[in-house]
């Protein structure tokens, strides 16, 4: 499938997967898209809309309290979870980390319930919320991605990418995603972020994923010389790949930035 790059590029790397695009998110130029444009499953980049719905709503003060529910939710639909316990009672910024780090989707169950409120309630905030950013190509069917025996949700690797530079323009989620490990207050509980780019020279997240449907998913960005790049990949086959080729993009981008600018 070709790939369209932007013109003042000198020649890209190779990409893989179903989808790929890079994005100028400060100049607002496309950088190279392959298939950016055309609708599939995007697995847990699904919980980029659920933590922005719930940072538009919630307090991170606010408390929730986990239920046998959230936890049967995510063992029944073969979920990555925090490994939340029943009757837990958590911060919603301590769940957020949860949400966003571990990818738990008995996170995301126990925060579209309570924020919806319900499940269902939630699912049409987050596709009242797609249109409202105009992500016209997205449609979502519940809040962490998974499949389900309705089918699945889909967007497209442009509208995840617009979605993550909105969602970052929030300082509460760009710590959030930007963050390598989370420990609650407490110590009950602690969290490792699944994003293996964080340590890139000016990372900044964004989120991973993965579903058999989907395959593997990624969704990148980082602050290079004054200007904000952001990535999707969709649809990578091989789990190694998608790191290489995010940060081969990256360094791709600053390099022809530089040799464009004459430095």
């Amino acid at each position: 499938m070709a790939q369209h790059v932007s013109e003042h590029a000198y020649a890209p790397p190779r990409v893989y997967g179903r989808a790929v695009y890079l994005w100028d998110a400060t100049t607002g130029r496309d950088l190279l898209d392959k298939n950016a444009g055309k609708r599939m499953p995007v697995a847990s980049l699904t919980k980029i809309m659920t933590a922005y719905i719930v940072l538009r709503e919630a307090n991170l003060d606010d408390e929730v309290k986990i239920k046998r529910e959230d936890l049967v939710y995510a063992w029944n639909n073969d979920g990555t979870t925090a490994d939340l316990e029943a009757g837990d009672t958590l911060r919603v910024g301590d769940l957020l980390y949860a949400l966003m780090l571990p990818s738990g989707a008995d996170a995301a169950h126990a925060l579209a319930r309570v924020y919806g409120p319900g499940v269902r309630g939630f699912v049409d905030k987050m596709n009242a919320t797609a249109r409202e950013l105009g992500l016209n190509d997205t449609l979502y069917v519940n809040a962490d991605g998974l499949p389900t025996s309705r089918g699945d949700g889909y967007s497209t690797a442009r509208d995840q990418a617009r979605l993550a530079e909105v969602a970052l323009r929030n300082p509460v989620f760009t710590e959030i995603t930007s963050t390598r490990h989370h420990e609650t207050e407490d110590g009950r509980y602690d969290w490792y972020n699944t994003n293996r780019m964080l340590g890139l020279p000016g990372a900044i997240g964004v989120k991973t994923g993965f579903t058999n449907a989907a395959g593997l998913c990624l969704a990148f960005a980082a602050d290079r010389d004054g200007r904000r790049l952001i990535g999707i990949i969709l649809g990578e086959s091989v789990g190694s790949r998608r790191w290489d080729t995010a940060e081969r993009l990256l360094d791709w981008a600053s390099e022809s930035w530089a040799t464009e600018s004459g430095r």
